[in-house]
């Protein structure tokens, strides 16, 4: 626990399941991505999208969704067939709500296996069906993206209520994949200090306040404990043109309302993935098939300035980190997509893996193995596993040429 500016203890334990054990997967968590594994080809690229039939580890499960009104009545859209995938949902839709999640394959409509149906016949088989269309649906590592989790960071006024501190302080918030918001003095000071505070916005009260009689102000309730937070998004400073003013106020605070309610009701599923990589974590480290890499590796604690011993594991884009050879389970590990690794110099060590982070909202990690051959080893094994995770952006893109078989419905 930590102090915050209002003298009051805070948990900082506040992490997702995932991260509880270890694992550093905010970049994972940022963006959507989706998994192309081996099949690097333009034939075959991505594989995600890949109509060639293959043996998968599928996740079943069943959506129920009640018809509405117009031309797309359940508000999704299919394409492709043997397997049909889901490659739209739409926004506020009888779909969204029932759970239809875009890269979802279709397993059976109506309690009819479509698995090697064709198109058009799914399609009618679902359009003829009662007004509660039911479907059979699955996910696997390499067919379903993952859902970005939001994230939302910049300065903030916090009103201090503490004995010795009263009115509005300026203060760095940073909202954490998580749904966690922290908060720190100054904006350099994310990834360096400990945060002043953490405070998990599941379930909590969000919405804007006026009994303060200032403009911009919006509060936030915690479902623990009885403090309500008051935040403002307005300058100190004041500015010359009060249109402008007024302009970037409202902006700034709908952009962190629509975050705080996402993280406020978050949606409780674990890519399948994500599944995978918490399994893994439970077995010994050469228990974990087919691995990329293996060995040790010596990762720097910024914090400290010393380098830690781990036996390494890498399958999949992630790296599974492990006291010893024969330690269970995992210590945790990194999540790698997205990471650009390149060989550098750093103090006394000559050759050093850099693992870089597409943005500097996210940590760089420095890694060591025992010898310069060793280290360029992993290099290669990471920049290929690495290269198994798309954008969905990108994969859609790349696929696009592709003649398409779609319904919406």
């Amino acid at each position: 626990t930590v102090n915050s500016e209002d003298a009051r203890s805070v948990d900082l334990g506040l992490h997702s399941e995932n991260e509880d054990r270890g694992f550093y997967t905010e970049n994972f968590h940022s963006a959507s991505w989706v998994f192309r594994g081996d099949d690097v080809s333009p034939d075959n690229s991505p594989r995600c999208l890949s109509k060639r039939p293959r043996p998968v580890a599928i996740r079943e499960r069943t959506v129920k969704i009640a018809k509405g009104t117009g031309n797309y009545p359940w508000g999704f859209r299919i394409q492709f067939s043997k397997p049909i995938l889901v490659t739209e949902v739409d926004t506020n839709s009888a779909a969204e709500e029932a759970g239809l999640q875009v890269g979802d394959i279709l397993i059976a409509v109506n309690g009819t296996d479509v698995t090697s149906m064709p198109h058009s016949e799914a399609a009618n088989l679902a359009r003829k069906g009662p007004d509660i269309l039911t479907m059979v649906v699955g996910s696997d590592i390499s067919r379903y993206p993952n859902t970005p989790r939001p994230t939302c960071r910049g300065y903030l006024h916090k009103r201090t209520q503490s004995a010795i501190l009263k009115g509005w302080r300026k203060r760095w918030f940073v909202l954490k994949h998580n749904g966690c918001l922290h908060y720190y003095k100054h904006k350099k000071d994310e990834g360096k200090c400990r945060p002043l505070e953490v405070t998990k916005l599941e379930g909590a009260e969000i919405g804007v306040d006026t009994s303060l009689g200032k403009p911009f102000v919006f509060k936030c309730v915690p479902q623990s404990g009885n403090r309500i937070f008051y935040f403002c998004a307005t300058s100190n400073q004041e500015m010359k043109r009060q249109v402008i003013f007024h302009f970037i106020a409202s902006v700034l605070l709908f952009w962190w309302l629509e975050a705080m309610d996402k993280a406020v009701h978050p949606v409780h599923q674990n890519h399948v993935w994500v599944d995978v990589t918490l399994h893994n974590t439970t077995l010994p480290p050469l228990a974990i098939k087919n691995p990329e890499c293996l060995g040790l590796l010596h990762q720097l604690d910024r914090s400290k300035d010393v380098w830690i011993q781990h036996y390494c594991i890498l399958k999949d884009g992630c790296l599974y980190f492990y006291a010893t050879l024969r330690s269970t389970p995992a210590q945790g590990g990194l999540y790698l997509q997205g990471y650009i690794v390149s060989e550098q110099s750093l103090g006394s060590k000559r050759s050093v893996i850099e693992l870089k982070p597409p943005s500097e909202e996210f940590k760089t990690f420095y890694l060591c193995a025992e010898n310069v051959n060793e280290n360029k080893r992993w290099i290669t094994a990471l920049k290929a596993s690495i290269n198994k995770w798309l954008p969905l952006h990108q994969a859609i893109q790349d696929f696009m040429n592709r003649p398409l078989e779609e319904t919406r419905m």
